[in-house]
């Protein structure tokens, strides 16, 4: 059950993102404080995780976005968002969502301007921000969103 309130928070921060090049505060502060709330209330993280891997997972998550925060490579959303994530999860499934959001990131590079000349007008207006022609940034959530997907199924 907590793997599928992780997933919808994701997506909802994910459409978000590719819709709009932000995430709200509170769905990033606000599920990041649920996640502290609920692991020092009960000792362990969303996923089952004892509370110091939940801690851990914190502490990466900042040591892997603040570089890049500093370099304008990510946006503030994007560090609340691992931070977030690193509280409901642990180590390995953070690890994870880098890794798999990597991977996806460079797919959609290779194959997005195929992908995109077929796009439903529509669909392509609602995540214009993902356009790999328009923009050299591209939001961070939706493929953090496929990373920790895969790293679901790839641990359960």
């Amino acid at each position: 059950m907590q793997s599928l309130v992780l997933i919808v928070w994701l997506t909802l921060c994910a459409v978000q993102d590719a819709r709009h090049r932000h995430i709200a505060n509170a769905l990033t502060l606000g599920v990041g404080a649920a996640a502290l709330v609920y692991l020092l209330w009960t000792g362990s993280t969303w996923l089952g995780a004892p509370a110091q891997q939940g801690g851990l997972a914190f502490l990466l998550a900042l040591a892997f976005t603040l570089p890049g925060y500093a370099m304008k490579r990510m946006g503030a959303g994007d560090v609340k968002l691992m931070t977030a994530l690193g509280l409901a999860t642990d180590g390995m499934h953070l690890l994870g969502a880098f890794i798999g959001a990597g991977v996806a990131s460079m797919l959609w590079l290779l194959l997005a301007p195929k992908v995109w000349l077929y796009m439903n007008q529509r669909l392509e207006h609602g995540v214009r921000h993902i356009n790999p022609k328009l923009s050299e940034k591209q939001p961070y959530a939706p493929f953090v969103l496929v990373g920790v997907v895969c790293t679901l199924v790839w641990t359960h």
